[in-house]
């Protein structure tokens, strides 16, 4: 597991007051290396995507605070995807949750949000750079989240703590 990775759920562990286990069961077979960089690959784009048509629109706003959670609908659903364990009963696929994928998804935005963190942003980039800074971490949280199953409590909390209060 990623370095970032490990130190954010132990961060988070002590936030909510207990150990951390993710919600998805046993995954399937091993994903050979091409589905699994299909996989995530797809989540880069949504990623990138979702992220640049925030900028566009700047409709994900209230007041100063940024509403991450709409401003990334398709990656979060598809994080929620990867961790299904139960499918309808006609369904052609049994379920087959993939947490190894949530953490390689989780991997990639914190490489984001280091690349962010350390860059050096063009000529007037600066406020974008930090908007994109706060949503990349917000979105970890939300990801971090799903993974382990957090309530509502717990990621109010959690995101008290990222905000300082």
């Amino acid at each position: 597991m990623n370095a970032h990775v490990m130190t954010r759920k132990a961060e988070i562990e002590a936030q909510v007051g207990r150990p951390l286990q993710p919600v998805a069961g046993e995954a399937g077979p091993p994903l050979s290396d091409t589905d699994r960089e299909f996989l995530l690959d797809q989540a880069k784009d949504l990623y990138w995507n979702e992220l640049e048509w925030e900028h566009l629109t700047d409709e994900e706003r209230l007041g100063d605070d940024l509403l991450v959670e709409q401003a990334f609908p398709g990656l979060l659903a598809f994080v929620r995807g990867l961790l299904l364990e139960e499918v309808m009963p006609d369904a052609l696929a049994p379920a087959s949750p993939r947490p190894e994928m949530v953490i390689d998804v989780l991997s990639f935005l914190f490489q984001e949000l280091e690349a962010r963190r350390t860059g050096e942003p063009e000529d007037g980039d600066g406020p974008r750079v930090a908007a994109e800074i706060v949503m990349t971490e917000t979105l970890v949280d939300l990801v971090m989240g799903l993974l382990y199953g957090l309530s509502a409590e717990e990621m109010e909390r959690v995101g008290a703590a990222r905000k300082g209060g």
